[in-house]
């Protein structure tokens, strides 16, 4: 099976390649604007819209597009005709089912005239890997060649190459696509995996081993820190020039951010080196999309919640496991929490009675048995994919995890 996967680098200011990206970056903003604003006046004006082939002859004869190689001119006005097809989409959609967003989709906004920075891309037939490096075939960019040292093995099919402006730096993304694993073979050997902020993940089996629980306190460390220095230069901020951010502020939410993905990469490994060694061949994750939004908990427990990045932690394993082979299935998780595993339930409404929780990381069953909480909830995420996983009785199975930190 043929997957795409992406590669990334970060370009800081004290890169040397940096001034030649952000003079290219700055010339396919303009650009992005001007084939924008085009758009917009012929739809608001018209109500038509000039899609990819018609706005690259209009575009192609003018100094904007000139200043930048052809090859960049045409990745910017595909980016913002893929912008204004989204667009559509998204509208369609909205008209049919308005309760899906939290407002009516906008047309695309332009960038910042002044600080504005667009994203820069190239073909395949651009970029190439030799002896291990990047290399480019485009003239302006031929001194960047064997700056970026690169894993990407020499197989791999490159399909593209972008420079990404962020706040701070650039992320230049290799885009390729590797071969991995077909998985042909019926779900045998299952674990599933509970998410939560004390117990960052806890993972149970089918399978007789004990059950895991990796620690949340290394990430609720990060953000505790990051909330505490954030409100420090917020509030001199706000002293000094009433503004709610500066320069400091980004490179701390920047450095946070780096930490807490390095930490999700270490964990998300750690997870499928697991199920490599016990032969795991199906993961399960419950995990509940815009929970977030809906998230009722304290407003102390809602800052560590909501400053979790649960979807990036399970696009991870979603990857990963694809890797190495393994299936991975990813479940809406409700009624898990509340429904007893010891007691046989099926995790539905009408079992549901979350009472039993008697304390913070305890569940205790009709029969009086004690199980770990998040335990239990990750039972329950496994029976809610498979309900006949433990058709053969719950003898042997784990009530508690074996702690493990990830540092």
């Amino acid at each position: 099976m043929v997957v795409s996967r992406t590669e990334q680098h970060v370009i800081k200011k004290i890169n040397p390649c940096w001034k030649l990206i952000d003079e290219f970056s700055f010339k396919s903003k303009n650009l992005y604007n001007l084939a924008n604003y085009m758009i917009r006046q012929e739809f608001i004006n018209n109500k038509r819209w000039i899609q990819y082939k018609e706005l690259f002859q209009l575009c192609k004869n003018g100094s904007d597009y000139k200043s930048l190689t052809s090859n960049v001119g045409q990745q910017t006005l595909r980016l913002l005709d893929k912008n204004w097809k989204s667009f559509f989409t998204a509208i369609k959609d909205w008209s049919k089912n308005p309760s899906k967003y939290l407002g009516r989709p906008k047309l695309p906004k332009y960038k910042d005239k002044v600080k504005g920075r667009m994203l820069l891309g190239f073909d395949n037939n651009k970029i190439h890997i030799t002896d291990g490096f990047i290399r480019f075939s485009v003239k302006a960019f031929r001194g960047l060649n064997n700056q970026f040292a690169t894993k990407i093995p020499q197989e791999a099919k490159l399909m593209q190459c972008r420079f990404i402006p962020k706040a701070t730096h650039y992320v230049m993304e290799i885009v390729y696509q590797i071969e991995v694993p077909d998985i042909a073979h019926e779900p045998k050997n299952i674990a599933s995996i509970d998410l939560g902020i004390d117990n960052f993940a806890t993972i149970t089996n089918n399978i007789g081993l004990k059950p895991i629980a990796i620690k949340g306190n290394v990430i609720k460390s990060m953000n505790q820190y990051f909330n505490k220095k954030k409100a420090i230069i917020q509030s001199e901020l706000m002293l000094v020039n009433k503004k709610h951010n500066s320069r400091r502020l980004i490179k701390l939410t920047t450095k946070r951010n780096n930490k807490v993905k390095t930490w999700m990469h270490k964990v998300s490994k750690y997870v499928i080196d697991y199920c490599v060694e016990n032969n795991i061949d199906t993961l399960i994750c419950g995990y509940n999309a815009g929970w977030k939004q809906e998230s009722e908990m304290s407003k102390k427990v809602n800052q560590k919640f909501v400053s979790i990045p649960f979807e990036m932690f399970v696009q991870q394993l979603a990857y990963k496991c694809e890797n190495v082979g393994i299936r991975f299935i990813q479940t809406e998780e409700s009624y898990t929490s509340g429904t007893s595993f010891i007691d046989g339930e099926k995790p539905v409404k009408s079992n549901y009675d979350k009472s039993r929780r008697i304390y913070r990381g305890m569940f205790k069953s009709n029969h009086g048995v004690l199980i770990n909480s998040d335990v239990n909830g990750s039972y329950q995420i496994m029976k809610k994919v498979f309900p006949n996983v433990f058709t053969n009785g719950i003898e042997g199975v784990g009530w508690h995890p074996v702690s493990i930190k990830v540092a």
